[in-house]
């Protein structure tokens, strides 16, 4: 079976349990009233309006009496209706939430309505299912969770109880995904991030805003350095910007009115309002702006890590995926349109070093074009569009990177490359962008002298191959269950004395390797040797190096791996050459020893 089709049968027979399940509930409480019920991307989910509400105990019944009526093979039977006598008919059962959705289908247009029938249940339903109840997977599903969820997503709603099922084509696909639910629950970045001290947020400073504890901020740090090194090499130059802007320049962007729902409301001055920045972009043009530019010093790269602040909804927040204070890895490559192209291609080449550095294979490409209909989102400009579009799809193309175009998700002022990351259990991130801009130079009256002695336009493409730090960082700590290699990792080496006779020693080993800039530590607790190494362990330390009389004796450690039970013992100058070139070749060692 392919894959499509797999999917497809996936679709209806979630679809098909979604109804299965409202059937059991109304035999179980024949007084509740229906809501909805489709699939997602794991299983489906009906909501009731109940009184009293179900319990967790009430769960195992209902899977129960949904095997039952599974057993009955009852065939899905389509019917349809005018729209107005279905209306009628589900009026006079008292079936209140589904008139309400009736009625604005019809106000939509829709005269015909349909509902499916499966032995005494009946459901206003478009489809498809499966043909009968026999073809679900009766091991393949399983009731999940309860949750409450206001009718329509909407506060003002009456609070319904949302009963949520797992579902796959059979038992060992039902196992698979729950095994992945669990490693991603254990790999949580929230619930590392907390075990690992790598950073808190507090109600007293603001949802949304992280607050990076000393190792949280290591990883940051070496995400800089990667990035200061990389960008370096690539003929970027560093800038710096402030955080807040005269509401002014926001007008000349078009981030007000494109972007203000976005952005934190302005702060009143002696100058007027300011904003804190959504973007650093526009602080990039004013800076390329400064001087007078000629086609000779062009491309100009300038980079930046920049705090930007943009105001999420709260019910979006969600530990270091979504903040509304994030620092990002930034750059403005302005050009002449004959080098945009090459520009672009060298940036998703930079993308796939990165990621091949952290061996990160599970991603796609997604082009973001915009609706040009849409003129309350996009700056009004076909013609450019539809350069920077032709632009980036040729690069594409050179660069054989396999893409999928979507419209409707540009940048308002131009399409863009989104690369999208999976997560251990398959949950999709947009990680990084890179984005071809032929509107800015415009506005902000951005210019080069060519070769012509003319003032011509620059190309603009804005770049972020590590995303923000937060979303990156969420993205790693899961990507390596917290243990990261010796180059990233909050604390690369612990030094354990088997006694503490050996303490000074090992104090003496730690300031060496401070002395090479490696984050070491020394274990001098009163706990016992077994606990220290377990406490290692729970820790995520990469690199455990034990110390005792003997390893005292011959000027020694004996290195441990995490994860490694068998260790090895060697002189600390060659352990400590090994480390520095281990580190300074950001090598990972369980890679290396693949």
């Amino acid at each position: 079976m392919k894959n499509a089709d797999q999917e497809s049968l996936l679709y209806r027979i979630r679809h098909s349990l979604a109804h299965v399940l409202a059937q059991a509930v109304l035999e179980l409480r024949p007084n509740a009233k229906l809501g909805y019920g489709p699939p997602t991307e794991n299983g489906f989910f009906y909501d009731f309006d109940l009184d009293p509400p179900l319990s967790t105990d009430d769960l195992p019944e209902l899977e129960k009496r949904m095997r039952r009526i599974i057993k009955g093979n009852q065939p899905f039977q389509r019917e349809d209706f005018p729209a107005d006598a279905l209306i009628q008919r589900m009026r006079a059962d008292g079936w209140q939430y589904k008139v309400e959705m009736a009625e604005e289908f019809k106000a939509q247009g829709e005269n015909q309505l349909s509902v499916y029938r499966s032995g005494d249940f009946l459901d206003m339903c478009e489809g498809p299912h499966v043909a009968t109840t026999g073809e679900l997977p009766a091991d393949g599903f399983a009731l999940d969770t309860l949750a409450g969820a206001y009718w329509k997503g909407n506060e003002a709603n009456k609070m319904m109880q949302r009963i949520y099922g797992l579902a796959f084509l059979d038992k060992q696909g039902l196992r698979a995904f729950r095994e992945r639910r669990e490693l991603a629950r254990q790999r949580d970045h929230r619930k590392l991030g907390a075990e690992m001290a790598l950073f808190t947020i507090s109600e007293e400073v603001g949802k949304g805003l992280p607050l990076f504890m000393p190792r949280g901020e290591a990883i940051r740090g070496e995400l800089e350095k990667l990035a200061v090194e990389t960008e370096f090499r690539a003929g970027y130059q560093r800038v710096s910007t402030p955080h807040i802007t005269r509401e002014g320049l926001y007008h000349t962007s078009g981030h007000l009115p494109y972007y203000a729902a976005d952005m934190f409301p302005p702060m009143q001055g002696e100058d007027g309002a300011f904003y804190l920045k959504p973007m650093n972009c526009p602080h990039h043009h004013m800076i390329y702006k400064a001087l007078p530019r000629s086609y000779r010093e062009l491309p100009l790269r300038l980079s930046e890590y920049g705090m930007c602040y943009r105001y999420e909804q709260s019910g979006e927040l969600s530990g270091l995926l979504r903040v509304r204070a994030l620092c990002i890895n930034d750059a403005h490559i302005y050009c002449t349109p004959e080098q945009s192209k090459q520009e672009f291609i060298d940036v998703m080449n930079m993308h796939a070093k990165y990621y091949a550095l952290f061996g990160i294979t599970d991603y796609w490409v997604r082009l973001s074009l915009p609706d040009l209909e849409n003129s309350d989102k996009y700056v009004d400009n076909p013609a450019q569009w539809q350069q920077a579009e032709r632009i980036i799809s040729e690069a594409m193309q050179e660069l054989d990177f396999p893409f999928e175009s979507v419209r409707g998700e540009a940048a308002f002022y131009g399409p863009k490359i989104d690369m999208q990351i999976k997560n251990v259990i398959g949950r999709e991130e947009t990680a990084s962008t890179n984005q071809l801009d032929l509107i800015m130079a415009e506005r902000f009256d951005l210019t080069y002298v060519g070769a012509d002695n003319q003032r011509h336009r620059p190309h603009i493409i804005h770049r972020a191959p590590l995303g923000s730090h937060e979303r990156f960082i969420a993205f790693l700590v899961e990507h390596y269950g917290g243990v990261f290699p010796t180059w990233l990792a909050p604390e690369q080496v612990r030094l354990i004395p088997v006694a503490p006779a050996f303490v000074d020693y090992a104090q003496r080993l730690q300031a060496a390797l401070r002395e090479d800039l490696v984050r070491a530590t020394v274990d001098d607790s009163s706990e016992s040797f077994g606990k220290k190494i377990r406490n290692g362990a729970t820790q995520k330390v990469p690199n455990l190096f034990i110390v005792g009389e003997k390893e005292q004796s011959d000027g020694a450690v004996s290195w441990r791996r995490h994860g490694d039970k068998a260790q090895q013992t060697l002189g600390f100058a060659a352990a400590r050459d090994l480390l520095r070139q281990e580190i300074a070749g950001r090598v990972d060692w369980r890679v290396k020893a693949s």
